[in-house]
């Protein structure tokens, strides 16, 4: 099969096109012959190895796992004799979060893994689009901080791969929502379902009069400091930048009743319930992908460089 392997941290151009062995799954495993997947900020994350902590947890010198890419859909290839809930045929979006594979033709995964059968009239492209914030904001959203319809929220990179889904799925809960972009990406922020837009190249909305119940960082560039004053007495702050400042802050808030701040490593928390749910939303059509540009396999560096602009709206689709 084909795969783009890094055997190093660094540039897009780190990954290199590869002929390897096609994978045979365990027992308990499903192969699945991926059909799509994507490129978002933490896959450049993982390349560069940077924050540090990618590189405590994967490979100090190297990565651990040559395959980047975490989220894929695709069709049932092959199962192992022990596999109850899935057969050969079956379309499925699945998640790597632990040893990623991604980018590559083929990958194998537990059918304890988080994954999910595909609706009908849901190409493999848009499953992997609305798995790719979706599960991320859901994580934020419902889980960590208990959304509540009625409640004011204020989403940070509104139209980034987190940031759309974040609107929709925060409309969807019932609340206010208010988005954070460039005016050349309000239309598609209110579309998504924003009740107001804020423009912070002419407007810093941590300097407002509002108040949220939840502002939520979706690309990680407002810290807690400069939120807080925004928030109810009460409000969560989300981020989903990782670091030592924001893992202080979560310890030093939690010890009060006011003001909180919250991160969690959203990839790891999700199971099969969580892209089940995803996909029922997404064939009702509350949950709609939004995919700004698609590049076959072998141009991953270029969609890595595309990434990296933070230009981006919504998602980046790896096709094979």
């Amino acid at each position: 099969m084909r795969a783009m392997i890094q055997n190093s941290y660094g540039p897009p151009e780190v990954f290199v096109l590869q002929e390897i062995a096609t994978p045979s799954p365990g027992n308990k495993e499903i192969l699945i012959r991926v059909h799509a997947a994507k490129v978002g900020p933490s896959d450049c994350a993982f390349r560069k190895g940077d924050p540090f902590m990618i590189k405590l947890l994967y490979g100090l010198s190297r990565p651990k796992f040559a395959i980047g890419g975490t989220e894929l859909a695709g069709e049932v290839e092959a199962v192992g004799t022990e596999v109850k809930h899935f057969k050969v045929g079956d379309r499925v979006l699945g998640m790597s979060a632990k040893n990623f594979g991604a980018y590559a033709e083929y990958k194998c995964l537990s059918e304890k893994s988080p994954l999910a059968v595909i609706p009908d009239n849901i190409t493999y492209e848009e499953a992997v689009g609305v798995c790719d914030g979706g599960a991320t904001a859901l994580t934020f959203l419902r889980d960590k901080a208990k959304l509540r319809k009625g409640q004011k929220v204020l989403i940070n990179g509104a139209s980034g791969a987190v940031g759309i889904y974040a609107v929709q799925l925060a409309k969807y809960y019932g609340a206010e929502v208010t988005g954070v972009c460039s005016a050349a990406n309000e239309d598609l922020v209110r579309r998504a379902g924003a009740d107001f837009v804020i423009d912070y190249t002419r407007e810093d909305f941590t300097k407002a009069d509002k108040a949220y119940d939840i502002v939520f960082d979706a690309v990680g560039k407002r810290s807690f400091s400069a939120c807080k004053r925004v928030l109810t007495a009460k409000g969560i702050y989300l981020t989903t930048a990782p670091g030592l400042s924001i893992l202080l802050q979560m310890i030093r808030t939690s010890l009060f009743r006011g003001k909180r701040a919250v991160f969690a490593t959203a990839g790891l928390m999700q199971n099969k319930a969580n892209l089940t749910f995803l996909m029922e939303l997404a064939n009702n059509r509350i949950l709609n992908a939004v995919i700004d540009r698609r590049y076959p396999l072998e141009h991953l560096p270029d969609a890595h460089k595309y990434v990296e602009t933070e230009r981006k709206k919504g998602n980046v689709i790896i096709q094979f």
